[in-house]
């Protein structure tokens, strides 16, 4: 198994902003089959060193991991992140 974690700073850290983007990632769901879970979260400190969501995913593979990754779905995702994020960091771990 693999789990995939995004931390995601956006341009504009507005509430609406926030929620959009989440919404946006939360739509993944069910619709790439490589997915096994996804989840998720909506920074509650607002801090400056704070990252405004973070998105984690679990696959079974490396192999589903590439597959992920260039998933039409996905790349949707990728393409809006792209117009309303300021930064992005990712880790993928073996579990």
């Amino acid at each position: 198994m693999i789990k995939h974690i995004v931390f995601i700073k956006l341009k504009d850290r507005s509430p609406e902003s926030v929620d959009k983007t989440a919404a946006v990632l939360r739509a993944m769901e069910g619709r790439i089959p490589q997915l096994l879970a996804i989840e998720v979260g909506v920074d509650v400190i607002h801090s400056e060193r704070s990252f405004d969501i973070a998105l984690v995913t679990e696959v079974s593979s490396l192999e589903d991991l590439q597959a992920y990754q260039v998933h039409p779905v996905h790349q949707e995702v990728v393409l809006h992140l792209n117009e309303v994020k300021e930064l992005s960091v990712s880790v993928d771990y073996e579990i």
